[in-house]
């Protein structure tokens, strides 16, 4: 089974094997366009995939981050300073002004 994403103009891309993902840890993904995507499955088997760059720091990190949750949503924890964003929204947990990009993923 493969792992798809659409960046932007509703086309699937296809990016990974399920099997690369592995439950609880990132890995990112090289969109045509340069950017890059951290894609997630968290340990029901749920994914995920927002924008790779941390918005504090512009590195390409938040892949490498910590999955957890809090009130009932699942969020990555950037491995720099440490910021939370929601895997569902991309909003930042701890500063209501900063989101990242999320894309719609499915499996093929």
């Amino acid at each position: 089974m493969k792992l798809e994403l659409s960046p932007v103009d509703g086309s699937w891309l296809t990016v990974c094997d399920m099997d690369a993902l592995t439950p609880g840890r990132g890995m990112a993904a090289l969109l045509p366009d340069g950017r890059q995507a951290a894609l997630f499955r968290d340990r029901s088997g749920k994914l995920y995939a927002i924008d790779n760059r941390d918005p504090f720091t512009g590195a390409q990190v938040l892949s490498r981050g910590l999955i957890g949750s809090a009130d009932g949503r699942t969020f990555v924890a950037s491995p720099l300073l440490k910021q939370r964003f929601d895997l569902e929204t991309g909003r930042c947990l701890d500063d209501d002004e900063v989101t990242v990009a999320v894309y719609p993923v499915r499996t093929a």
